[in-house]
């Protein structure tokens, strides 16, 4: 796209939540609004301008530049100051910490603000909208025969308990393991599955949990399963009865909306956007973060009643099906950009 009216700048080159979010959103947005992203690191299918064009585009044409990094907030005060590119510049916040004097500078200097969720706007010392993330209800969908999913992936009968993502303290994986200890003591039909990446920095981290799992003699009740790739994972998650979230801190955490988008009720730390998604008992449990003796009992709660268990299950695609599609997500935030275009 040469010309695009809305430009979604992704300057990290590593795969990143932000990243993630821009492919996710501008595929769609692109139906309503002439949207690009630029910077590297991006699928080859998203619209694309190269940073190399953004100087040589037109004076006469007002866009919004929407960051979700303080370099990109900083990139479009250059491009606006100092290039005299007509721009207006929209942040949004998934950060749920006190921000430092620097970031308060770039966002004072916004002409609006976005939120991830409620308490995210609670750190923002300006007025945000609050647009909470959506999920794709088409790739993330309850199975047709979980039992049939489980056979062709080589996984057990029983009740099955999933943790993905990243592995690392901050995002509670050992929370999770020593719940899952917990639980194979109380149930004997409890499996569990820790799913994800550990970087070269935290493989101690993961060779540990899986000492601790083989001295409690549960490797083959505990498993843990190499990450898969994004085409994937969802039939991962729809061969679970209950997916765990046991972060420390999160920005967001979409993790919970992609289980219960296939069925699958979550219990949660209160972090991130977790208690804004998990808003009824009807749909899981949210416990304090860190309190690993509460993690099990409230999935042992919901484990103990098989009957709600299954009702849950409906629940929670229902909840997100009303609340959390990706589509009312990129439509909100194309509505604000087409007032920031039209505020001259």
């Amino acid at each position: 796209m040469s010309d695009p009216r809305v430009i979604a700048p992704n300057l990290k080159r590593r795969l990143s939540g932000v990243t993630a979010t821009i492919a996710r959103l501008v595929p769609l947005q692109v139906q309503w609004i002439d949207i690009a992203a630029t910077g590297p690191g991006l699928p080859d299918d998203i619209p694309h301008i190269p940073l190399g064009r953004l100087p040589f585009l037109s004076r006469e044409t007002l866009r919004v530049w929407h960051a979700r990094r303080n370099t990109e907030m900083l990139l479009g005060l250059i491009l606006r100051n100092v290039l005299r590119l007509r721009l207006k510049l929209l942040f949004t916040s998934a950060s749920q910490r006190a921000h430092s004097g620097y970031t308060k500078w770039l966002i004072d200097k916004m002409d609006a603000v976005v939120a991830t969720s409620r308490k995210t706007a609670g750190y923002l010392e300006r007025d945000a909208q609050v647009i909470m993330h959506g999920i794709n209800l088409h790739d993330f969908t309850p199975p047709e025969d979980k039992a049939a999913v489980r056979a062709r992936l080589g996984l057990p009968d029983g009740l099955l308990l999933g943790c993905y993502g990243r592995i690392r303290h901050q995002k509670g994986t050992d929370a999770f393991v020593d719940a899952m200890i917990d639980l194979c003591n109380r149930f004997d039909d409890v499996h569990g599955i820790v799913m994800g990446r550990a970087t070269e920095k935290h493989a101690s981290f993961l060779a540990e949990l899986k000492d601790k799992v083989a001295k409690a003699g549960l490797s083959d009740r505990i498993l843990f399963m190499p990450e898969v790739t994004v085409d994937q994972i969802a039939e991962w998650y729809q061969v679970l009865d209950l997916f765990i979230a046991p972060q420390r801190w999160e920005g967001f955490g979409l993790t919970p909306l992609e289980a219960m988008a296939c069925g699958v009720p979550v219990v949660a730390t209160d972090v991130g956007a977790f208690s804004e998604i998990v808003t009824d008992p009807s749909l899981g449990r949210v416990v304090e973060p860190g309190d690993i003796p509460a993690l099990a009992e409230a999935a042992a709660e919901m484990l103990s009643d098989r009957e709600s268990l299954a009702r849950s299950s409906i629940a929670a695609r229902t909840h997100v099906e009303q609340n959390f599609d990706i589509n009312g997500e990129a439509k909100t935030l194309v509505a604000l950009y087409e007032r920031l275009l039209t505020d001259t």
